[in-house]
């Protein structure tokens, strides 16, 4: 199974979920903008979209997506409990979820990501929108007190954090969103977390408080 990743994108939620399962894995970092992989191979002819993360299950099979694949990989060892119960309605909560991360709060940080500077104008309204899609996350964390589901952290969980560590590249600050801060806090210490930051270049990380 091998991984194609950029550091500290969305596929870093993969990333650190296959070192939660403790399974055998490679990694093979992406450059998306020259469409080529560190071993020299086209990314092209692995994932036609582009952008990562693409999950290389075997030879000519792989996955993309980010949600699917973090319900896939949750499923390969249900016992870890990082996703609920294929066919209940918990599993649909989660992606529900996970469909909001993907749509709403990661798509609020592209601007940022666009390759070219914002005005202050840009920024502004940017920092608004992020703003507007932190507040949710910080009415549910605030209702669970613990992680975005409930007491068991999750894939949906490792997802939000990456997006949230966005905010250590942007100069945003969590503070206004204490419950959010103290998840985001809490899960840049978590053993699997450290290990993929760590891999990926990405240690230290900045406090965005």
């Amino acid at each position: 199974m091998k991984l194609y990743y950029k550091p500290g994108a969305c596929s870093l939620a993969s990333h650190i979920v296959l070192n939660e399962l403790d399974i055998a894995f490679s990694l093979e970092r992406t450059d998306t903008a020259q469409g080529v992989t560190e071993t020299g191979r086209s990314y092209a002819d692995i994932n036609p979209n582009g952008y990562v993360p693409a999950l290389e299950l075997e030879p000519g099979l792989v996955l993309t997506e980010n949600p699917a694949i973090l319900e896939y990989l949750a499923d390969l060892m249900p016992e870890k409990g990082l996703a609920p119960q294929e066919g209940t309605f918990e599993r649909t909560r989660l992606r529900e979820l996970l469909a909001f991360l993907s749509s709403e709060l990661h798509k609020a940080f592209s601007p940022f990501f666009s390759g070219g500077e914002l005005t202050t104008e840009e920024q502004q309204e940017a920092e608004t929108k992020i703003a507007k899609r932190i507040d949710p996350i910080e009415a549910r964390l605030s209702h669970t007190r613990a992680n975005l589901l409930g007491d068991q952290l999750g894939v949906a969980d490792f997802y939000a954090f990456v997006i949230l560590n966005w905010t250590q590249f942007i100069g945003f600050s969590l503070s206004p969103w204490p419950s959010t801060y103290a998840f985001w806090k809490k899960l840049r210490s978590h053993p699997s977390v450290v290990k993929a930051l760590e891999t990926e270049g990405l240690l230290p990380v900045e406090d965005p408080q």
